[in-house]
């Protein structure tokens, strides 16, 4: 997968003043994004719709007129981001897909640029009706004739599916979230207990601390545990992952859409948080002043870890142009998984899943820590080893109803059925 791109060009390059059209309004990349989800149910081409690559505008005529020099800038300014095969030092560049840069022109508006302020409302409605759109476009039986070019466009492998012929799926977000073949995603040192496992084909940040984790990527400035969970700050939860270790699996649209349990553990209880539609791309995700973690809508489900009796929160989180989060596995409380088992799925789009851990519960391996603190994504699928638990940890926890800190030694017999009780507890924010 050999760039095309200058060898000057950024792991992210970014939105930028010198990249936006002078001219753009809020009320502009508005229209060109109802337009493009419009467009969606006219063509049976992808590309030449939400799926379009920035630099090949020109084929959407409409959106240069709506967003006067949009296209030479498109042209000019390589807008996306390069990833790193696992296993190999070979790097290729994504470039954002029009929709979300669109997006991107809704959070940098107006002649002064001005960044999005989180109480824009008339924006935030905009993303959301055109999201719930799109996923009632791609769920009518008229999607269907979509498929076949989208599977052209990103090349996907159809022997690995397990209804590997497209002419049985009832609509384009049915095969959003296809299915897999049994063997198609094998878990590596499986008989490990101490393994921890990639959560979904993706790109793979990996940050042992959350002080790391804004340090190389997530830029927000609100970004807290706490405020990913939706917990109190001063809750037993957000105690327990107190400076937890982080890993973020970021879903692009032409991927696999469901996202299995990284650890062998036991399912608890799962929390909805409603919340903005605003994309995910690194763009957006290394902006200072954009939330976007925090801010969108997600659903966060909470496992014990086998091995440390520990939870562990699993966040799937929603984007722009994303329908919705179902569980499946993860959905029903008390159900043993093993890793690699499928927890749940996104309907349409790309997105995100942050797997959180209690500090020192994980190692994550050394290539993605490299890669992670460049920084620079990896790319992953179900099942590849991303770190184990160590051997010898002093993991810090919270004596359920107490605040108490332990360590992992003093813990890991007694207070077991006391953080079991606790990940089975409504907290006083559901």
């Amino acid at each position: 997968m050999a760039s095309l791109h200058p060898s000057n060009v950024q792991n992210v390059e970014k939105i930028a003043l010198s990249n936006l059209p002078a001219d753009a309004t809020a009320e502009a990349a508005g229209a060109a994004l109802s337009g493009l989800v419009d467009h969606t149910s006219e063509v049976d081409d992808v590309s030449h719709g939400i799926h379009a690559q920035a630099h090949s505008i020109g084929h959407i005529p409409y959106l240069h007129k709506l967003i006067p020099g949009l296209e030479s800038l498109a042209a000019k300014h390589h807008i996306g981001n390069y990833v790193v095969v696992r296993g190999s030092e070979e790097r290729f560049f994504e470039s954002m897909p029009i929709y979300a840069r669109i997006g991107m022109h809704l959070l940098f508006y107006g002649k002064e640029q001005e960044k999005l302020v989180e109480g824009n409302s008339k924006v935030h409605n905009m993303l959301r009706e055109q999201s719930e759109k799109e996923g009632r476009i791609f769920d009518s039986p008229e999607s269907k004739k979509n498929i076949a070019s989208f599977v052209k466009t990103y090349n996907l492998q159809l022997g690995e599916l397990l209804e590997p012929d497209i002419t049985k799926y009832g609509c384009m977000n049915e095969f959003f979230y296809r299915k897999l073949k049994a063997d198609a995603r094998p878990v590596q040192d499986a008989g490990d207990p101490t393994g921890v496992c990639s959560a979904a084909d993706s790109r793979l940040t990996v940050y042992q601390t959350v002080d790391l984790a804004k340090k190389f990527w997530v830029k927000g400035d609100q970004f807290t545990i706490p405020r990913l969970l939706d917990v109190p700050v001063d809750s037993d939860k957000a105690k327990t992952f107190d400076n937890a270790s982080l890993a973020i699996f970021r879903l692009a649209p032409a991927d696999y859409h469901r996202f299995h349990s990284p650890i062998d553990g036991t399912v608890g209880e799962t929390h909805h948080v409603p919340g903005q539609y605003y994309t995910v791309n690194p763009q957006a995700v290394n902006e200072p002043g954009f939330d976007v973690f925090t801010a969108n809508t997600r659903s966060v489900l909470y496992m014990t870890h086998t091995k440390t009796g520990l939870p562990v929160a699993f966040v799937a989180v929603g984007a722009l142009l994303v329908g919705s989060v179902n569980w499946t596995n993860g959905g029903t409380p008390g159900n043993a998984v093993a890793r690699g088992e499928e927890l749940g799925y996104f309907a349409y789009g790309g997105s995100t899943v942050i797997a959180v851990f209690p500090q020192g519960v994980v190692k994550f391996d050394e290539d993605l820590v490299v890669n992670s603190n460049e920084p620079i994504e990896t790319l992953v699928k179900v099942g590849y080893s991303i770190g184990h638990t160590p051997a010898v940890s002093t993991v810090p926890a919270t004596v359920a109803g107490t605040g108490a800190p332990k360590r992992r030694s003093a813990i890991l017999g007694g207070v077991k059925s006391g953080l079991r009780g606790l990940l089975g507890k409504k907290n006083k924010s559901d």
